[in-house]
């Protein structure tokens, strides 16, 4: 494929370079080396004149990947690792792979295969590559996808995943993980790692008003909206919060206008719903669209936010969005089940609150009548945080635990009122699960 880059102009657009000269370190480095402003930006070469990304750039394009992407949810130094090993950093590598029969592309070196599978299965469609493989070659394309396949593989077959599971996965396949035919690359993978130049100050934290960690200004990064409700809400569901009591006084002590409320946000300024958010999201998905169902189980919503996604907008780990519902989820109860007040177009959705709670009250529901048969709570639990097919009734496994303690957060007066919810918060052995409440829809 005959293809040359002579600038990052080339391979980036107008936005990514900007975010890029905003970034400290790499906007020393380009001055330092007569790069001006407004004007082109050269890439650098190596002896054989083969374009490369330097360590800082590639530290920068991968930060700011994460932070438009995937807050924080998959490590920095094992993208700039990883993309060390697979590529030296340079954009155009191209390498043909004997057992896919296809070339890997880009820095990560991703299958064009993999990238569309990405796209069209799990939503990762903030670029349009599908059916243009040459975009892979382009480094924040590249990084984004590839980045997206290592989130995959944290959470692959539904269990959480270390990250020698998902570097040897990344190099040989899931199935590959553990042979011995990957243990040589997780070697090379922990040298390189240890032999990253900005590893010792990466953490030291972010700027004051740095969101992403990410070294740029808020104002600067894609998604910058997204600190705000009103990007990932639409204007009904935010006349909804603003009509809700408990809402109103909240985000009226902490002097938010309408246009433009701000989410809370973490010592690492990750943005996140206070309790009183996710209350009011949840009482207003319920009474939108599942008022005909008998009990209203806000509680227990309220709950697995807790627990899934600690009240992060984005998610946590390979979770995406408050609820932790992924985009095969969420598309199959769209299209296979109806639930279609939301309508999913990426993976990028399911980081609206509003979206993920109705997507995740959707699956609770379908979750409580398995297989024909109503549920008790500790299996719906367990079945949404770990899958139907992975929930033991025979211990009260960790899961529940962390969500009958999240639960203590929801409603105590009023659980204590109802026996169903007051049964929910005590101790539940496996002698016990005939008193049990069922959920009740």
């Amino acid at each position: 494929m005959v293809l040359s880059y002579q600038y990052w102009d080339d391979c980036v657009d107008p936005r990514d370079l900007e975010a890029l000269w905003l970034d400290p370190d790499v906007s020393a480095e380009w001055l330092d080396v007569g790069e001006t402003r407004g004007r082109k930006v050269h890439l650098s070469r190596d002896p054989d004149g083969e374009p490369y990304l330097t360590q800082i750039e590639m530290k920068a394009v991968a930060a700011i990947v994460i932070s438009r992407h995937f807050d924080s949810q998959i490590d920095l130094e094992m993208i700039c690792a990883i993309s060390e090993i697979e590529s030296g950093r340079q954009p155009l590598a191209e390498r043909y792979d004997k057992k896919a029969k296809d070339a890997t592309l880009g820095i990560m070196q991703l299958l064009p295969k993999t990238a569309d599978w990405l796209i069209r299965e799990l939503g990762y469609q903030t670029y349009e590559v599908e059916g243009n493989p040459i975009l892979l070659f382009r480094p924040f394309i590249n990084v984004y996808l590839g980045t997206a396949y290592l989130k995959w593989l944290l959470n692959y077959d539904g269990k959480e995943r270390n990250e020698e599971f998902v570097v040897r996965a990344y190099n040989g396949g899931p199935k590959k993980a553990a042979h011995k035919s990957t243990l040589e690359y997780w070697k090379r993978y922990l040298s390189v790692k240890e032999s990253l130049p900005f590893r010792k100050s990466l953490y030291n934290g972010p700027c004051p008003n740095d969101a992403s960690g990410s070294g740029l200004p808020v104002s600067e990064i894609k998604g910058v909206n997204h600190a705000f409700w009103d990007s990932r809400a639409s204007p009904e569901d935010m006349d909804e919060m603003w009509n809700h009591p408990s809402v109103l006084k909240e985000w009226s002590k902490c002097g938010e206008i309408r246009g433009k409320v701000l989410f809370s946000h973490d010592k690492e300024r990750r943005p996140y719903l206070s309790r009183v958010e996710v209350k009011a999201v949840a009482e207003i998905i319920l009474s939108k669209h599942f008022s005909t169902r008998q009990v209203n189980p806000k509680a227990i919503l309220c709950a697995l936010a807790e627990v899934v996604s600690m009240r992060f907008v984005n998610g946590v780990g390979a979770r995406t969005g408050l609820m932790g519902i992924d985009y095969p989820t969420a598309m199959w109860l769209y299209s296979d089940l109806g639930y279609k007040a939301y309508r999913v177009g990426s993976v990028d959705d399911l980081t609206k609150p509003f979206m993920s709670m109705y997507f995740g009250a959707a699956y609770l529901a379908w979750l409580s009548e398995y297989e024909g048969r109503q549920r008790t709570p500790q299996f719906v639990v367990q079945a949404y945080l770990a899958g139907p097919k992975n929930v033991s009734l025979q211990e009260t496994g960790h899961y529940w635990i962390n969500f009958e303690e999240a639960i203590t957060h929801y409603e105590r007066k009023k659980m204590m009122e109802h026996a169903q919810y007051y049964k929910l918060l005590r101790a539940a052995t496996p002698n016990k699960y005939n008193s049990l409440c069922y959920i009740q829809w």
